[in-house]
């Protein structure tokens, strides 16, 4: 479920010449990982995604690699939901359900951006040569955007890191 936090697209960049989906459609593997603290287990989550939408308004469902669905978030202005087997749970926010999913919130706006393989025009970055940058805390890495790769890691604890796969189109 931590994978919701994930939801972005990727377009096609200078720094390689695959395609990742459309400007509202995306699908692929992801992974998050937060470090435990004193008071929480550490969590990692990997799952298949298929993410349709923008940071606005969008839906994104989370499966095994065999397909069966493990979770859908659903958002709307004023309504964020997570929907899973046991029910649906609402959230003021996908900052919110990224919390209560992880026990961090992630910047789920900026993810958005950070997918398509650039900074949140939303917060000043730095640039950490011409295959990384630096925004919110966060270090992400397009070494391998080309590939369908992206790291995004944030060293403050507890340690997060998100990876995604995209599939290519």
């Amino acid at each position: 479920m931590a994978a919701i936090v994930l939801a972005g697209c990727a377009t096609q960049q200078a720094t390689g010449p695959r395609q990742y989906s459309t400007p509202d459609s995306l699908a692929g593997r992801m992974t998050v990982k937060v470090d435990a603290t004193p008071t929480s287990q550490a969590r990692n989550v990997t799952a298949v995604f298929d993410l349709q939408g923008t940071p606005e308004q969008g839906k994104l469902d989370l499966s095994t690699p065999l397909g069966t669905v493990l979770a859908q978030a659903r958002w709307a202005p004023g309504k964020v939901a997570l929907v899973t087997s046991q029910g649906e749970t609402a959230f003021a926010t996908l900052d919110e359900l990224t919390r209560e999913v992880l026990g961090e919130s992630l910047p789920v706006a900026a993810l958005f951006d950070w997918l398509r393989g650039r900074p949140w025009p939303g917060a000043p970055s730095t640039s950490d040569g011409d295959k990384a940058f630096k925004q919110l805390g966060w270090t992400v890495s397009l070494a391998q955007f080309g590939d369908g790769l992206i790291a995004a890691s944030r060293a403050e604890a507890p340690a997060v890191s998100v990876r995604a796969k995209l599939d290519a189109q």
